[in-house]
Protein backbone atom coordinates (compact mmCIF):
# COMPACT_ATOMS: atom_id res chain seq x y z
CA UNK A 1 0.00 0.00 0.00
CA UNK A 2 1.10 3.54 -0.62
CA UNK A 3 2.91 5.25 1.51
CA UNK A 4 0.16 8.46 0.42
CA UNK A 5 -2.78 6.59 2.98
CA UNK A 6 -0.62 5.98 5.79
CA UNK A 7 1.00 9.78 5.53
CA UNK A 8 -2.95 10.79 5.51
CA UNK A 9 -4.15 8.38 7.94
CA UNK A 10 -1.31 9.18 10.57
CA UNK A 11 -1.63 13.27 9.96
CA UNK A 12 -5.32 12.65 10.99
CA UNK A 13 -4.53 10.44 13.92
CA UNK A 14 -1.90 13.08 14.99
CA UNK A 15 -4.51 15.78 14.53
CA UNK A 16 -7.26 13.83 16.73
CA UNK A 17 -4.99 12.81 19.67
CA UNK A 18 -3.28 16.53 20.00
CA UNK A 19 -7.20 18.15 19.63
CA UNK A 20 -8.35 15.51 22.86
CA UNK A 21 -5.15 15.84 24.74
CA UNK A 22 -4.91 19.64 24.36
CA UNK A 23 -8.16 20.65 25.86
CA UNK A 24 -8.51 23.37 28.38
CA UNK A 25 -11.29 24.07 30.94
CA UNK A 26 -12.95 26.45 28.20
CA UNK A 27 -13.17 23.10 26.25
CA UNK A 28 -14.44 20.92 29.13
CA UNK A 29 -17.88 21.17 30.62
CA UNK A 30 -18.20 20.39 34.36
CA UNK A 31 -21.16 17.78 35.12
CA UNK A 32 -22.37 15.54 38.10
CA UNK A 33 -21.63 12.10 38.86
CA UNK A 34 -25.53 11.66 38.34
CA UNK A 35 -24.61 12.52 34.66
CA UNK A 36 -21.67 11.13 33.74
CA UNK A 37 -23.41 7.78 34.61
CA UNK A 38 -26.20 8.04 32.63
CA UNK A 39 -23.88 9.35 29.59
CA UNK A 40 -21.79 6.41 29.75
CA UNK A 41 -24.69 4.32 30.13
CA UNK A 42 -26.06 5.92 26.71
CA UNK A 43 -22.88 5.41 25.08
CA UNK A 44 -21.87 1.83 26.01
CA UNK A 45 -25.42 1.34 24.65
CA UNK A 46 -25.61 3.56 21.08
CA UNK A 47 -21.91 2.28 20.35
CA UNK A 48 -23.45 -1.67 20.63
CA UNK A 49 -26.24 -0.18 18.66
CA UNK A 50 -24.00 1.48 15.88
CA UNK A 51 -21.34 -1.76 15.74
CA UNK A 52 -24.17 -3.82 15.05
CA UNK A 53 -24.70 -1.62 11.73
CA UNK A 54 -21.22 -0.68 10.74
CA UNK A 55 -20.25 -4.71 11.01
CA UNK A 56 -22.67 -5.36 8.40
CA UNK A 57 -22.16 -2.20 6.21
CA UNK A 58 -19.23 -3.09 3.82
CA UNK A 59 -20.13 -6.75 3.23
CA UNK A 60 -23.96 -6.26 2.20
CA UNK A 61 -23.00 -5.85 -1.30
CA UNK A 62 -20.47 -8.81 -1.17
CA UNK A 63 -22.74 -11.32 0.17
CA UNK A 64 -25.29 -10.48 -2.54
CA UNK A 65 -22.90 -11.09 -5.00
CA UNK A 66 -21.59 -14.07 -3.78
CA UNK A 67 -25.12 -15.12 -4.06
CA UNK A 68 -25.32 -14.69 -7.53
CA UNK A 69 -27.04 -11.35 -7.70
CA UNK A 70 -26.31 -9.33 -10.10
CA UNK A 71 -25.86 -5.40 -10.17
CA UNK A 72 -29.55 -4.87 -11.04
CA UNK A 73 -30.99 -7.12 -8.33
CA UNK A 74 -28.54 -6.07 -6.06
CA UNK A 75 -30.09 -2.38 -6.74
CA UNK A 76 -33.16 -3.35 -5.97
CA UNK A 77 -32.34 -4.69 -2.87
CA UNK A 78 -30.96 -1.35 -1.95
CA UNK A 79 -33.90 0.57 -2.91
CA UNK A 80 -35.86 -1.85 -1.17
CA UNK A 81 -34.30 -0.80 2.14
CA UNK A 82 -34.45 2.81 1.28
CA UNK A 83 -38.21 2.77 0.58
CA UNK A 84 -39.14 0.65 3.60
CA UNK A 85 -37.68 3.34 5.61
CA UNK A 86 -39.29 6.08 3.76
CA UNK A 87 -42.49 3.86 3.76
CA UNK A 88 -42.76 2.92 6.70
CA UNK A 89 -40.42 5.25 9.23
CA UNK A 90 -42.64 7.96 10.01
CA UNK A 91 -45.35 5.02 11.36
CA UNK A 92 -42.60 3.54 13.57
CA UNK A 93 -41.83 7.28 14.37
CA UNK A 94 -45.00 8.11 15.70
CA UNK A 95 -45.46 4.46 17.29
CA UNK A 96 -42.04 5.36 19.62
CA UNK A 97 -43.94 8.94 20.68
CA UNK A 98 -46.87 6.67 21.80
CA UNK A 99 -46.10 3.70 22.98
CA UNK A 100 -42.61 4.53 24.11
CA UNK A 101 -39.06 5.16 22.82
CA UNK A 102 -37.80 2.43 25.21
CA UNK A 103 -39.84 0.34 23.63
CA UNK A 104 -38.85 1.42 20.35
CA UNK A 105 -35.16 1.15 20.58
CA UNK A 106 -35.89 -2.93 21.88
CA UNK A 107 -37.82 -3.09 18.63
CA UNK A 108 -34.69 -1.50 16.52
CA UNK A 109 -32.27 -4.60 17.95
CA UNK A 110 -35.03 -7.55 17.21
CA UNK A 111 -35.94 -5.73 13.89
CA UNK A 112 -31.87 -5.89 13.05
CA UNK A 113 -31.35 -9.22 14.35
CA UNK A 114 -33.89 -10.71 12.49
CA UNK A 115 -32.48 -8.56 9.11
CA UNK A 116 -29.23 -10.37 10.18
CA UNK A 117 -30.91 -13.73 10.38
CA UNK A 118 -32.18 -13.87 6.71
CA UNK A 119 -28.13 -13.28 5.29
CA UNK A 120 -28.26 -16.95 5.50
CA UNK A 121 -30.89 -17.76 2.85
CA UNK A 122 -29.14 -17.04 -0.69
CA UNK A 123 -33.22 -17.03 -1.47
CA UNK A 124 -34.08 -13.60 -2.94
CA UNK A 125 -37.07 -13.16 -1.64
CA UNK A 126 -36.11 -13.81 1.96
CA UNK A 127 -32.59 -11.58 1.37
CA UNK A 128 -35.51 -9.00 0.26
CA UNK A 129 -37.50 -9.48 3.44
CA UNK A 130 -34.27 -8.48 5.16
CA UNK A 131 -34.10 -5.42 3.43
CA UNK A 132 -37.52 -4.36 4.13
CA UNK A 133 -36.54 -5.14 8.20
CA UNK A 134 -33.25 -3.42 8.16
CA UNK A 135 -35.09 -0.04 6.58
CA UNK A 136 -37.45 0.04 9.19
CA UNK A 137 -34.41 -0.43 11.89
CA UNK A 138 -32.58 2.06 10.28
CA UNK A 139 -35.63 4.91 10.92
CA UNK A 140 -35.72 3.23 14.12
CA UNK A 141 -32.31 3.87 14.62
CA UNK A 142 -31.96 7.70 13.90
CA UNK A 143 -35.14 8.61 15.75
CA UNK A 144 -35.73 6.12 18.97
CA UNK A 145 -32.64 6.33 20.57
CA UNK A 146 -31.76 10.37 20.17
CA UNK A 147 -35.72 10.76 21.21
CA UNK A 148 -35.23 8.54 24.45
CA UNK A 149 -31.78 10.44 25.43
CA UNK A 150 -33.53 13.88 24.92
CA UNK A 151 -36.30 13.06 26.97
CA UNK A 152 -34.67 10.69 29.54
CA UNK A 153 -32.37 14.01 29.88
CA UNK A 154 -34.41 16.39 30.41
CA UNK A 155 -36.79 14.48 32.85
CA UNK A 156 -33.65 14.17 34.96
CA UNK A 157 -33.32 17.56 35.05
CA UNK A 158 -29.80 17.90 33.91
CA UNK A 159 -28.17 20.87 32.39
CA UNK A 160 -29.31 21.21 28.63
CA UNK A 161 -25.79 22.22 27.80
CA UNK A 162 -24.75 18.76 29.06
CA UNK A 163 -26.65 17.47 26.22
CA UNK A 164 -24.11 18.02 23.85
CA UNK A 165 -21.64 16.67 25.42
CA UNK A 166 -23.52 13.12 24.85
CA UNK A 167 -23.87 14.16 21.47
CA UNK A 168 -20.63 14.69 20.91
CA UNK A 169 -19.00 11.81 22.64
CA UNK A 170 -21.84 9.34 20.63
CA UNK A 171 -20.59 10.49 17.56
CA UNK A 172 -16.83 10.60 18.25
CA UNK A 173 -17.45 7.47 19.66
CA UNK A 174 -20.45 5.46 17.84
CA UNK A 175 -19.83 6.84 14.02
CA UNK A 176 -16.00 7.08 14.33
CA UNK A 177 -13.96 4.92 16.55
CA UNK A 178 -16.74 2.34 16.37
CA UNK A 179 -17.03 2.16 12.58
CA UNK A 180 -13.14 1.80 12.55
CA UNK A 181 -12.65 -0.92 14.78
CA UNK A 182 -15.87 -2.73 13.13
CA UNK A 183 -14.13 -2.23 9.73
CA UNK A 184 -11.24 -4.04 11.34
CA UNK A 185 -13.11 -6.80 13.12
CA UNK A 186 -15.72 -7.47 10.13
CA UNK A 187 -11.90 -7.67 7.88
CA UNK A 188 -10.47 -10.45 10.67
CA UNK A 189 -13.65 -12.22 10.54
CA UNK A 190 -13.93 -12.74 6.81
CA UNK A 191 -10.13 -12.36 5.41
CA UNK A 192 -7.98 -13.56 8.22
CA UNK A 193 -10.18 -16.20 10.07
CA UNK A 194 -12.10 -16.88 6.35
CA UNK A 195 -15.54 -17.51 8.34
CA UNK A 196 -17.41 -16.08 5.59
CA UNK A 197 -19.12 -12.76 4.46
CA UNK A 198 -22.20 -13.72 6.45
CA UNK A 199 -20.01 -13.67 9.65
CA UNK A 200 -20.17 -10.14 10.32
CA UNK A 201 -23.99 -10.31 10.33
CA UNK A 202 -23.84 -12.69 13.24
CA UNK A 203 -21.24 -10.79 15.06
CA UNK A 204 -23.52 -8.01 14.66
CA UNK A 205 -26.56 -10.12 15.62
CA UNK A 206 -24.61 -10.50 19.07
CA UNK A 207 -23.78 -6.96 19.92
CA UNK A 208 -27.54 -6.16 19.05
CA UNK A 209 -28.44 -8.41 21.44
CA UNK A 210 -25.88 -7.45 23.95
CA UNK A 211 -27.01 -3.77 23.98
CA UNK A 212 -30.67 -5.44 24.01
CA UNK A 213 -30.03 -6.65 27.59
CA UNK A 214 -28.54 -3.53 28.96
CA UNK A 215 -31.32 -1.06 27.66
CA UNK A 216 -34.07 -3.89 29.03
CA UNK A 217 -32.58 -3.97 32.31
CA UNK A 218 -31.32 -0.29 32.82
CA UNK A 219 -33.41 2.37 30.54
CA UNK A 220 -37.12 3.71 31.71
CA UNK A 221 -39.64 4.33 29.43
CA UNK A 222 -40.46 7.49 28.36
CA UNK A 223 -42.71 8.90 26.06
CA UNK A 224 -43.72 11.69 23.17
CA UNK A 225 -47.81 12.14 23.80
CA UNK A 226 -48.93 8.89 25.29
CA UNK A 227 -52.85 10.08 25.39
CA UNK A 228 -55.26 7.78 23.82
CA UNK A 229 -57.00 9.96 22.16
CA UNK A 230 -54.75 10.23 19.41
CA UNK A 231 -54.42 7.64 16.57
CA UNK A 232 -51.07 7.51 14.14
CA UNK A 233 -53.27 9.89 11.34
CA UNK A 234 -53.70 12.59 14.76
CA UNK A 235 -49.95 12.29 15.33
CA UNK A 236 -49.34 12.85 11.19
CA UNK A 237 -51.29 15.44 11.22
CA UNK A 238 -50.17 17.67 14.35
CA UNK A 239 -45.95 16.82 13.07
CA UNK A 240 -47.43 17.91 9.74
CA UNK A 241 -48.73 21.18 10.79
CA UNK A 242 -45.71 21.53 13.40
CA UNK A 243 -43.36 21.45 10.36
CA UNK A 244 -45.59 23.28 8.43
CA UNK A 245 -46.45 26.44 11.03
CA UNK A 246 -43.21 26.32 12.89
CA UNK A 247 -39.91 27.75 9.72
CA UNK A 248 -37.38 26.70 12.26
CA UNK A 249 -38.51 22.93 12.25
CA UNK A 250 -39.16 23.72 8.60
CA UNK A 251 -35.50 25.01 7.82
CA UNK A 252 -34.20 22.05 10.17
CA UNK A 253 -35.71 19.39 8.13
CA UNK A 254 -34.90 20.78 4.53
CA UNK A 255 -31.05 20.95 5.98
CA UNK A 256 -30.98 17.98 6.86
CA UNK A 257 -32.22 16.35 3.85
CA UNK A 258 -30.10 18.76 1.97
CA UNK A 259 -26.67 17.08 3.91
CA UNK A 260 -27.76 14.19 4.34
CA UNK A 261 -28.23 13.00 0.84
CA UNK A 262 -25.68 14.55 -0.59
CA UNK A 263 -23.52 12.33 2.03
CA UNK A 264 -25.52 8.85 1.15
CA UNK A 265 -24.63 9.76 -2.50
CA UNK A 266 -20.94 10.18 -1.92
CA UNK A 267 -21.23 6.88 -0.05
CA UNK A 268 -21.70 5.69 -4.30
CA UNK A 269 -19.73 8.06 -5.33
CA UNK A 270 -16.01 8.10 -3.86
CA UNK A 271 -15.25 4.69 -5.18
CA UNK A 272 -15.15 5.45 -8.59
CA UNK A 273 -14.58 8.34 -7.96
CA UNK A 274 -11.27 7.90 -6.72
CA UNK A 275 -10.55 4.69 -8.99
CA UNK A 276 -11.97 5.85 -12.28
CA UNK A 277 -9.24 3.72 -14.37
CA UNK A 278 -9.91 0.40 -11.89
CA UNK A 279 -7.06 1.61 -9.70
CA UNK A 280 -6.27 -0.15 -7.09
CA UNK A 281 -7.07 1.77 -3.87
CA UNK A 282 -7.25 -0.01 -0.30
CA UNK A 283 -10.94 0.15 0.04
CA UNK A 284 -11.10 -0.64 4.08
CA UNK A 285 -8.14 1.60 4.94
CA UNK A 286 -9.39 4.58 3.20
CA UNK A 287 -13.22 3.94 4.82
CA UNK A 288 -10.84 3.71 8.41
CA UNK A 289 -9.19 7.03 7.27
CA UNK A 290 -12.81 8.48 6.12
CA UNK A 291 -13.73 7.53 9.64
CA UNK A 292 -11.06 9.01 11.40
CA UNK A 293 -11.77 12.63 9.66
CA UNK A 294 -15.20 12.25 11.21
CA UNK A 295 -14.05 11.65 14.50
CA UNK A 296 -11.77 14.80 13.67
CA UNK A 297 -15.04 16.60 13.17
CA UNK A 298 -17.09 15.24 16.10
CA UNK A 299 -13.81 16.56 18.18
CA UNK A 300 -14.12 19.89 17.05
CA UNK A 301 -17.58 20.20 17.30
CA UNK A 302 -17.04 18.95 21.05
CA UNK A 303 -15.05 22.18 21.63
CA UNK A 304 -17.36 24.80 19.77
CA UNK A 305 -20.57 23.34 21.67
CA UNK A 306 -18.72 23.71 25.06
CA UNK A 307 -18.47 27.11 24.13
CA UNK A 308 -21.28 29.64 23.93
CA UNK A 309 -20.16 31.47 21.43
CA UNK A 310 -19.99 30.91 18.32
CA UNK A 311 -23.54 29.22 18.23
CA UNK A 312 -24.33 26.38 16.43
CA UNK A 313 -26.62 28.21 14.16
CA UNK A 314 -23.53 30.68 13.45
CA UNK A 315 -20.96 28.03 12.70
CA UNK A 316 -22.85 25.18 10.92
CA UNK A 317 -23.02 28.28 8.38
CA UNK A 318 -19.29 27.94 7.13
CA UNK A 319 -19.51 23.93 7.84
CA UNK A 320 -21.95 23.78 4.91
CA UNK A 321 -20.06 26.32 2.72
CA UNK A 322 -17.21 24.00 3.49
CA UNK A 323 -18.51 20.71 2.30
CA UNK A 324 -20.14 22.54 -0.58
CA UNK A 325 -16.72 23.09 -1.79
CA UNK A 326 -14.60 20.09 -0.76
CA UNK A 327 -17.00 18.27 -3.10
CA UNK A 328 -16.41 20.37 -5.45
CA UNK A 329 -12.35 18.91 -6.06
CA UNK A 330 -13.66 16.23 -8.57
CA UNK A 331 -14.99 18.39 -10.96
CA UNK A 332 -11.92 21.05 -11.16
CA UNK A 333 -9.36 17.94 -11.10
CA UNK A 334 -11.57 17.00 -13.82
CA UNK A 335 -10.95 20.17 -15.82
CA UNK A 336 -7.28 21.08 -14.89
CA UNK A 337 -5.39 17.55 -14.31
CA UNK A 338 -4.83 14.95 -17.42
CA UNK A 339 -6.72 12.13 -17.17
CA UNK A 340 -4.76 8.99 -16.59
CA UNK A 341 -5.81 6.40 -19.49
CA UNK A 342 -3.52 3.37 -17.75
CA UNK A 343 -5.90 0.85 -16.58
CA UNK A 344 -5.41 -0.60 -12.76
CA UNK A 345 -1.90 0.47 -11.15
CA UNK A 346 -1.61 3.14 -8.27
CA UNK A 347 -4.07 5.83 -7.28
CA UNK A 348 -3.46 9.28 -9.71
CA UNK A 349 -2.36 12.52 -8.67
CA UNK A 350 -5.76 13.80 -8.99
CA UNK A 351 -6.89 10.82 -7.07
CA UNK A 352 -4.90 12.06 -3.99
CA UNK A 353 -6.14 15.53 -4.14
CA UNK A 354 -9.66 14.13 -4.51
CA UNK A 355 -9.06 12.27 -1.27
CA UNK A 356 -7.77 15.27 0.57
CA UNK A 357 -11.34 16.76 -0.16
CA UNK A 358 -12.99 13.60 0.67
CA UNK A 359 -11.38 13.69 4.07
CA UNK A 360 -12.41 17.78 4.66
CA UNK A 361 -16.11 16.26 3.47
CA UNK A 362 -15.96 13.61 6.08
CA UNK A 363 -14.86 15.76 9.00
CA UNK A 364 -17.75 18.15 8.47
CA UNK A 365 -20.10 15.17 8.78
CA UNK A 366 -18.45 14.44 12.04
CA UNK A 367 -19.49 18.36 12.78
CA UNK A 368 -22.67 18.36 11.31
CA UNK A 369 -23.76 15.20 13.21
CA UNK A 370 -23.67 16.34 16.72
CA UNK A 371 -24.71 19.79 15.67
CA UNK A 372 -27.96 18.83 14.32
CA UNK A 373 -28.66 16.69 17.18
CA UNK A 374 -28.27 19.99 19.14
CA UNK A 375 -30.61 21.91 16.82
CA UNK A 376 -33.15 19.15 17.28
CA UNK A 377 -32.72 19.31 20.38
CA UNK A 378 -34.04 23.21 20.67
CA UNK A 379 -36.58 23.33 17.93
CA UNK A 380 -38.13 20.07 17.69
CA UNK A 381 -41.57 19.46 20.32
CA UNK A 382 -41.07 16.60 22.52
CA UNK A 383 -44.33 15.13 22.29
CA UNK A 384 -44.17 14.43 18.58
CA UNK A 385 -39.84 14.14 17.92
CA UNK A 386 -39.96 10.54 16.76
CA UNK A 387 -42.75 11.52 14.23
CA UNK A 388 -41.30 14.60 12.85
CA UNK A 389 -37.57 13.35 13.16
CA UNK A 390 -38.82 10.27 10.50
CA UNK A 391 -41.03 12.99 8.37
CA UNK A 392 -37.30 14.95 7.71
CA UNK A 393 -35.92 11.23 6.40
CA UNK A 394 -38.35 10.46 3.78
CA UNK A 395 -37.35 13.17 1.00
CA UNK A 396 -33.69 12.45 1.96
CA UNK A 397 -35.07 8.81 1.47
CA UNK A 398 -36.69 9.34 -2.42
CA UNK A 399 -33.97 11.37 -3.14
CA UNK A 400 -31.50 8.65 -2.41
CA UNK A 401 -33.59 6.04 -3.83
CA UNK A 402 -33.71 8.12 -7.35
CA UNK A 403 -30.11 8.42 -7.57
CA UNK A 404 -29.52 5.14 -6.98
CA UNK A 405 -32.16 3.86 -9.97
CA UNK A 406 -30.08 6.24 -11.82
CA UNK A 407 -26.86 6.08 -11.07
CA UNK A 408 -25.44 4.93 -13.98
CA UNK A 409 -27.78 7.80 -15.73
CA UNK A 410 -25.46 10.99 -15.26
CA UNK A 411 -21.47 11.53 -14.98
CA UNK A 412 -19.76 11.07 -11.71
CA UNK A 413 -19.10 15.51 -11.95
CA UNK A 414 -22.79 16.13 -12.83
CA UNK A 415 -24.01 13.90 -9.67
CA UNK A 416 -20.86 15.62 -7.37
CA UNK A 417 -22.11 19.39 -9.15
CA UNK A 418 -25.63 18.31 -7.90
CA UNK A 419 -24.42 17.04 -4.08
CA UNK A 420 -22.15 20.70 -4.18
CA UNK A 421 -24.88 22.74 -4.86
CA UNK A 422 -27.20 20.99 -2.64
CA UNK A 423 -24.94 21.91 0.12
CA UNK A 424 -24.80 25.40 -0.64
CA UNK A 425 -28.66 25.47 -0.36
CA UNK A 426 -28.02 24.36 3.32
CA UNK A 427 -25.87 26.85 4.06
CA UNK A 428 -28.18 29.73 2.47
CA UNK A 429 -31.04 28.02 4.69
CA UNK A 430 -28.79 27.88 7.60
CA UNK A 431 -28.54 31.37 7.33
CA UNK A 432 -31.48 31.95 7.61
CA UNK A 433 -32.30 29.76 10.49
CA UNK A 434 -29.41 31.85 12.28
CA UNK A 435 -31.68 34.75 11.58
CA UNK A 436 -34.90 33.38 13.34
CA UNK A 437 -33.39 31.42 15.78
CA UNK A 438 -34.48 33.81 19.09
CA UNK A 439 -37.92 34.23 17.81
CA UNK A 440 -40.87 32.19 19.53
CA UNK A 441 -42.12 28.99 17.93
CA UNK A 442 -45.52 29.72 16.41
CA UNK A 443 -46.89 26.10 17.30
CA UNK A 444 -47.82 25.23 20.27
CA UNK A 445 -47.47 21.83 22.13
CA UNK A 446 -50.84 19.71 21.14
CA UNK A 447 -51.79 21.99 18.21
CA UNK A 448 -53.71 19.71 16.11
Amino acid sequence: MELFYFVVFGALGAVVAALELSKTSKDRINTSPAFNSFKNNYLLVYSLMMAGDWLQGPYVYYLYSTYGFGKGEIGQLFIAGFGSSMLFGTIVGSLADKQGRRRACVTYCITYILSCITKHSPEYKVLMIGRVLGGIATSLLFSAFESWLVAEHNKRGFEQQWLSLTFSKAIFLGNGLIAILSGLFGNLLVDSLSLGPVAPFDAAACFLAIGMAIILSSWTENYGDASENKDLLTQFRGAAVAITSDEKIALLGAIQSLFEGSMYTFVFLWTPALSPNDEEIPHGFIFATFMLASMLGSSLASRLMARSSPRVESYMQIVFVISSVSLVLPIITNFLVAPSKVIGGRISFAGCLQLLGFCTFEACVGIFWPSIMKMRSQYIPEEARSTIMNFFRIPLNIFVCIVLYNVNAFPITVMFAMCSIFLFVASILQRRLMAISDKPSIWKAGQQ
